[in-house]
């Protein structure tokens, strides 16, 4: 029955992790098969070259992404020479990680179609409708971000 507990079609987690996929899916279309990047690489190159350095801890944070799946697209970044890892003289068990200047003319290269193919399947939406969702993630990730720091508190 419709707005039933019981069907998927109506869990908004769902519905958003299935919308996620289908636009970041049409996004990676754009520049996966010219430029061989795999989803997980893109989003730390895009980090890297929107923030400046950061530490694969802080590409964690950024990209919700588990430890592994930001170690092999930084390796995979790093093996490509598009990224340069330096020091951390705050951690010694850290580094810095940087776009380097190849890495970074192939984000300035990808971005502008990045950013079409996003304008392309938003076109539906208002300015209004965009800030409007942009305000209602933004909420939800900070909910999700308190229970999960509640959830530890409990834990621990």
């Amino acid at each position: 029955m419709p707005g039933s507990k019981n069907r998927l079609a109506d869990f908004l987690p769902y519905r958003m992790a299935v919308t996620s996929i289908a636009v970041s899916g049409h996004i990676a279309g754009e520049y996966g098969d010219r430029f061989g990047l795999k989803v997980p690489e893109w989003r730390i190159m895009a980090i890297l070259g929107d923030a400046g350095a950061q530490t694969q801890r802080d590409l964690v944070r950024a990209t919700l992404m588990d430890k592994v799946a930001v170690n092999r697209a930084c390796k995979a970044l790093d093996d490509r020479g598009y990224l340069r890892r330096s020091p951390n003289a705050a951690d010694g068990r850290s580094h810095h990680l940087e776009l380097t200047g190849e890495g970074r003319a192939l984000y300035e290269q990808i971005w502008p179609q990045a950013y079409a193919a996003y304008e392309r399947i938003f076109a539906v939406l208002t300015p209004r409708e965009i800030e409007h969702l942009r305000e209602l993630l933004d909420k939800l990730l900070q909910s999700a971000r308190r229970v999960d720091a509640e959830a530890v508190a409990r834990a621990g």
